[in-house]
């Protein structure tokens, strides 16, 4: 890691090579004008549902309650007793381990639905999606 002044990190590999470089957010958004040309325009491709994952809890599921596949969304009132039967899908898988966690995102309003499996109970969190969010604090959302 080499420091040019209080705004620039740059990143190198084990082998000395530039790999990146990390700004401030101050920074950032005095450049982002200027190259924004340069920056992809289209959105990345949508990450397939982890269904794998899915699958490997279900098989190794150990909590004293049947595997639970009802999922709502508090934000705007989309729900389904079965998320895997639904088509179209009203909520899509974005993560899920063995630990029993798992991640929903409402296909209605994009709101994060995220349960989390414990030994004696299930806790729901929704959280609503934010459109327009404060640059500076991009990486706190």
């Amino acid at each position: 890691m080499s420091k040019h002044d209080d705004n620039l990190t740059e990143l190198f590999d084990k082998n000395g090579n530039l790999i990146g470089a990390l700004i401030t957010a101050d920074l950032w958004t005095k450049v982002k004008p200027m190259i924004k040309d340069l920056l992809p325009q289209e959105a990345p491709p949508e990450r397939p549902e982890p269904i794998g994952e899915w699958k490997t809890l279900q098989e190794y599921w150990d909590f004293p309650y049947p595997v639970d596949t009802n999922v709502h969304c508090e934000n705007c009132g989309n729900k389904t007793e079965d998320w895997e039967k639904d088509d179209p899908r009203k909520f899509r898988l974005t993560s899920c381990n063995l630990g029993g966690l798992v991640s929903f995102n409402c296909t209605a309003c994009n709101a994060r639905i995220v349960k989390k499996h414990f030994k004696d109970e299930i806790t729901v969190e929704c959280t609503p999606f934010i459109e327009k969010k404060n640059k500076n604090l991009e990486a706190r959302y």
